[in-house]
């Protein structure tokens, strides 16, 4: 007794009791999911149920293919644990060099990963399912044309048979619709809150095209890639090299700069088709077109890799940091990138405290050389209001707590750093906070 009434007192006078009482509000994200779109030309689309998870209203099977055969690139996870769907992908792009693909077969409830031999057979035969159904060809052999994704718990198998079996209807549901396009986002979904889904029309050299994307991803999302699925249409005519060069420079400046916490994992594609079934002349590297197709499609794949971040587990805030005057772009990202996964900024921002010191910090570790003596912190609203300096030329503010308390407490903001090197390099990366649901969400994913 008399041990307890000392740890007790020692306690109570020198170490109190703190009380956690913050619990922040998970917004409305249901704002974000699209109503209609504009879908290029050609493909056809489908989510089905086929019984990979155990909800018999839940989709999970997304098909895309191609009334033509498709140019085709992919990105994939730098995780050594590479999927099998991921491994698969990797060598029919490699065989093919991205011409005649027949499309992309993707499930959820069930990751293939660190699944051994059985695990690539069963990734071949999803290729293999969908080949037959669209092009009545691949009987005799189980290696298919078409990619393949899978998403969910990692080490176990596939229901393979469920998923071949349902292939078929999926082909033969498929679409061209609104629903059909959000029917798929739906099919891919894990521990999203909502389906992940945009379109546009854009135009290169006087002729109209379209592009559609959807996405999965929420928690485990840090480059290179993220627990995230990402598939692109468009009706362009692109040749396979040249959507390969747009696709690596756009999901470098999008999907490689989010992060909701810092896990990277195994099964991480992000997938571009090319039918050309609008017309018009092949873009290519080196023709007018290709510099404009690639400012689309990175300004898209931006748009869509935020909708990931916006669908953080348990995320309350949407936060854009804005790192500029770095010697070089891999400078300004790799900072950004640090401060970003800075757990201590994350839960900061998630307690809307204005504790900006926990930015430099960040920056002062992210490995890059910089001068404190200037650089400089603000926060930025994001309703295009007044910034508020917090550090200029290595000087503390003098800050209006108030003032951070509004902006903080709103949903969207930014942090804008300037490291004055004179190297005039910038790079954006987009980020969530960390709250008690993401523990809640990932403490018990498997059940």
């Amino acid at each position: 007794m008399a041990r307890k009434s000392i740890l007790e007192s020692f306690r109570a006078v020198i170490s109190p009791v703190r009380q956690y009482s913050i619990k922040r509000k998970v917004p409305d994200k249901t704002r974000f999911i699209a109503t209609s779109g504009t879908y290029p030309e050609g493909f056809i689309v489908s989510g089905t149920h086929v019984g990979v998870k155990k909800d018999p209203t839940a989709f999970d099977l997304a098909l895309i293919f191609s009334e033509k055969p498709c140019s085709a690139a992919a990105v994939f996870t730098q995780n050594a644990f590479k999927a099998a769907p991921v491994q698969v992908s990797q060598r029919i792009l490699k065989n093919t060099s991205g011409y005649g693909i027949t499309g992309i077969v993707a499930n959820s409830g069930c990751a293939n990963a660190v699944t051994g031999q059985r695990g690539m057979e069963d990734a071949w035969s999803m290729s293999a399912a969908l080949d037959r159904s669209v092009l009545g060809t691949g009987s005799q052999s189980n290696e298919g044309k078409a990619l393949v994704m899978s998403t969910g718990v990692i080490g176990q198998n596939l229901p393979i048979d469920k998923i071949v079996n349902g292939v078929p209807n999926g082909v033969a549901t498929g679409g061209k619709s609104h629903e059909a396009w959000m029917n798929a986002a739906k099919a891919i979904c894990t521990t999203d809150t909502f389906p992940k889904l945009i379109s546009k029309e854009f135009t290169v050299n006087g002729k109209s095209y379209r592009v559609a994307g959807l996405a999965k991803g929420a928690g485990m999302i840090h480059p290179n890639m993220a627990t995230l699925l990402g598939m692109f249409a468009t009706d362009a005519p692109v040749a396979p090299n040249a959507l390969s060069s747009i696709l690596t420079y756009a999901v470098e400046r999008s999907f490689n700069s989010i992060s909701v916490d810092g896990d990277m994992s195994t099964n991480d594609t992000i997938a571009a088709l090319a039918n050309g079934a609008a017309g018009g002349d092949l873009i290519e590297i080196g023709t007018d077109g290709y510099e404009i197709l690639k400012s689309e499609i990175t300004s898209f794949s931006e748009s869509l890799a935020q909708l990931v971040v916006r669908d953080g587990e348990g995320a309350t805030k949407f936060v854009t940091i804005n790192v500029e005057d770095a010697e070089s772009f891999e400078d300004a990202k790799k900072v950004a990138s640090t401060i970003a996964t800075s757990s201590l900024v994350k839960t900061a921002l998630y307690g809307e405290d204005a504790n900006w010191g926990r930015i430099t910090c960040a920056i002062g570790y992210s490995d890059v050389p910089v001068n404190p003596l200037k650089t400089s912190v603000s926060f930025v609203p994001a309703d295009g209001s007044e910034e508020l300096k917090l550090l200029v030329n290595g000087e503390p503010e003098n800050v209006d707590e108030e003032r951070a308390s509004q902006i903080l407490s709103s949903e969207d903001l930014i942090i804008h750093v300037q490291l004055g090197t004179g190297g005039g390099q910038s790079a954006r990366f987009w980020t969530c906070d960390l709250s008690h649901e993401y523990v809640t969400i990932n403490g018990d994913y498997r059940s």
